[in-house]
């Protein structure tokens, strides 16, 4: 089976959960590992991920499936906020959003990643502005929880997922 891994990387998080995903498809007959671009080879199945830019995609991302016509996909990505499987489930419907009818989606993969500092240090400086926002300091937290995700856990749940979806084509 011919497989396909395109993501897209902004700082490091979704590349990592990539390369978990291309372990497990090496397995059958890698065509493409790599960001999105226009001359992708033909495969049976494409996954393909993006890390979550104001919940939904990157931009690079959603460029690249609003493209695509009669494929079979199984979506990936990481998130800041994370540990909620329902935020997990709206990236994923935001993401079916910018797919033609003809894409079947297979399924979908979410996971924490860690966030640039400069958010928890916008976070900080709005707290100090409003001390008693608690909705802050739950964000503030969530961050410093981030920091170490993906982990090791992460990205044997996405080898995981990866080797079901194959299974499943």
């Amino acid at each position: 089976m011919k497989t396909a891994v395109i993501y897209s990387s902004r700082t490091g998080n979704t590349e990592k959960v990539a390369a978990a995903i291309k372990e497990k498809a090496e397995k059958q007959e890698l065509v493409y590992f790599g960001h999105p671009e226009d001359n992708i080879p033909q495969a049976d199945i494409y996954f393909i991920g993006s890390w979550t830019d104001k919940g939904d995609g990157s931009s690079e991302t959603i460029s690249f499936i609003e493209g695509l016509k009669n494929k079979k996909v199984a979506f990936f990505g990481t998130a800041g906020f994370g540990g909620s499987e329902e935020y997990y489930r709206r990236l994923a419907q935001r993401i079916k959003n910018h797919l033609d009818e003809s894409v079947e989606v297979v399924d979908c993969f979410y996971c924490q990643g860690r966030m640039p500092v400069q958010v928890r240090e916008r976070y900080v400086k709005v707290l100090t502005e409003n001390p008693d926002d608690a909705d802050l300091k739950i964000s503030i937290k969530n961050f410093d929880e981030a920091l170490s995700h993906p982990d090791k856990n992460d990205l044997e749940n996405a080898g995981a997922w990866a080797e079901s979806v194959l299974d499943r084509v």
